[in-house]
């Protein structure tokens, strides 16, 4: 029955980064599609653990890990980019 639902889970993962990758292509503004890249990151983390849930495996976690450290940080640089031109200060 998990595994079942792991799979409905993946495939729904899949539906919303291909959601979240077409705002980020056709985003109307720069910080529509820095959500977009935000949302694309945390899709990406479930969709890590949900694999590895389904194939039983421990290494995507820490590539999940991974994942969200990059991803808070760069969103944390594209933000200060589009409020101060500078990311560094």
């Amino acid at each position: 029955m998990i595994d079942t639902a792991v799979v409905v889970a993946l495939y729904a993962i899949g539906v919303a980064m291909l959601l979240s990758l077409w705002r980020l292509l056709r985003g109307p503004g720069v910080p529509d599609r820095i959500l977009a890249l935000d949302t694309l990151y945390v899709n990406t983390i479930a969709a890590l653990i949900l694999f590895g849930m389904h194939l039983k495996s421990s290494i995507y976690f820490e590539a999940a890990l991974i994942i969200a450290m990059l991803g808070f940080v760069g969103t944390v640089m594209l933000s200060k980019y589009v409020l101060r031109r500078d990311i560094v200060e």
